[in-house]
């Protein structure tokens, strides 16, 4: 594993997972991916999406929050921003809370990361067309070098998913599944 890595393991709530037809193989390789973290001393930063109760963060011209933003305003944000607990972070370790897509949007990852001396992200998350991808690009553009752990990842059209991992992100990122991260 490369030095000034750690492992960024995104939107891994309880309620998002419930969103995917199966998501039990995704857990299980992200238990993989966040051992082989924790054994080789490589941070694991979560990353949760979230918002202040009544979501005064999220416009109606937001296409991707906008519609849900009645769902959103009567949720429970603190029950909403918990991650499944066979992922849950150890209490050490650090949770951000974004308030877009993208890992960095609305969240004070980048100054985490600075702070740390981190220069490259290991990502799993759902969903692979959304905080991965936006997560992807928004990184590149701030020179991380980047790896993705594509069985860690999951997308609600597997098409997408493939198309994603075996030809978009290939021109940014490292694709590996967990076993062959090193």
């Amino acid at each position: 594993m490369q030095q000034n890595t750690a492992l960024l393991v995104m939107d891994m709530q309880t309620a998002i997972l419930g969103m995917l037809p199966s998501s039990e193989a995704l857990i299980n390789n992200n238990v993989k991916a966040i051992a082989k973290a924790r054994e080789n001393n490589v941070p694991v930063i979560y990353v949760v999406v979230g918002f202040r109760q009544g979501t005064p963060e999220i416009s109606d011209d937001n296409k991707t929050f906008g519609a849900s933003k009645a769902l959103f305003a009567n949720a429970d944000m603190q029950e909403f921003i918990k991650i499944h607990p066979t992922v849950a972070p150890n209490q050490d370790e650090i949770t951000v809370i974004k308030r877009r897509v993208s890992a960095f949007t609305g969240s004070d990852l980048e100054v985490v990361l600075r702070a740390k001396g981190i220069k490259n992200l290991v990502l799993t998350g759902i969903a692979t067309s959304g905080v991965v991808l936006s997560t992807i690009r928004e990184a590149a553009d701030k020179d991380y070098g980047l790896t993705v752990l594509a069985d860690c990842c999951a997308d609600g059209d597997e098409e997408v998913h493939r198309v994603l991992t075996t030809k978009i992100f290939v021109r940014q990122a490292d694709v590996l599944n967990v076993d062959d991260w090193k």
